[in-house]
């Protein structure tokens, strides 16, 4: 890999930044100072510093965060914060969404760099359920729990939906875990049962649950077991 796209990578110098580094003698491999930024290197042999400070091959980045209200699933927004605007981290715009909320939607959200990790979260054929907390308006009927394993048939679907886990907790709040991601799957399902959701939470995405020391608005690295779990 060229010397200027590993430092722009890794750190949070642009390309004309590491130019004049280049200029300035600041950056070396070993003892061997650096002037040409489009010199090649082995990031997994060789060590770059800039002022003598090491800078290290970086390595994917896994986090979850609890969503607030009103923030929205996005890298960034004209009109509203965002998800990304409550991650404090270098080079947060490589940062990407593995399976989106709505603004009006609370809970999980996954971030992370790594795109294949990204895919296998987000991919239908992993069946990887997500669970839900669910309010409703109107209460709710036993016969739902059947329905929604037996699928459903969604407004502007040719196909009714995966089987649904569907445990009524009271008249109007329920767990729910499906395998799919519709747009506003959650809200439709419960719509085309003519209930209106009036609340709803993400509490997990496949074995990958929502710290409940995390406030709303916070994050934290996911720990290697959370990030194994979709790199089976």
């Amino acid at each position: 890999m060229r010397i200027d796209k590993f430092i722009c990578a890794t750190t949070d110098y642009s390309r004309s930044d590491i130019k004049r580094l280049a200029k300035e003698g600041a950056i070396r491999i070993g003892e061997l100072t650096i002037s040409d930024v489009s010199t090649k290197i082995d990031t997994e042999i060789n060590t770059i510093y800039i002022f003598n400070n090491p800078i290290n091959n970086i390595k994917p980045r896994f986090f979850m965060l609890n969503k607030p209200l009103g923030v929205v699933c996005a890298n960034s927004d004209g009109h509203h914060k965002t998800v990304i605007d409550l991650i404090n981290e270098p080079k947060k715009i490589k940062l990407q969404i593995a399976g989106r909320l709505d603004k009006d939607t609370t809970g999980l959200v996954l971030i992370t760099d790594d795109g294949q990790w990204n895919h296998r979260v987000t991919s239908p054929n992993r069946h990887s359920f997500k669970h839900y907390k669910v309010t409703l308006a109107e209460p709710l009927d036993n016969n739902l729990v059947e329905q929604f394993k037996n699928g459903l048939l969604l407004n502007g679907e040719a196909k009714k939906t995966r089987e649904a886990k569907l445990s009524i907790i009271d008249n109007h709040h329920a767990d729910l875990l499906i395998s799919e991601g519709k747009y506003h799957q959650v809200k439709r399902m419960f719509a085309a049962c003519g209930n209106h959701v009036t609340a709803l939470h993400r509490h997990a995405i496949g074995n990958i649950q929502l710290d409940s020391t995390l406030n709303e608005g916070d994050y934290r690295p996911l720990t290697q077991d959370e990030v194994n779990f979709f790199n089976d």
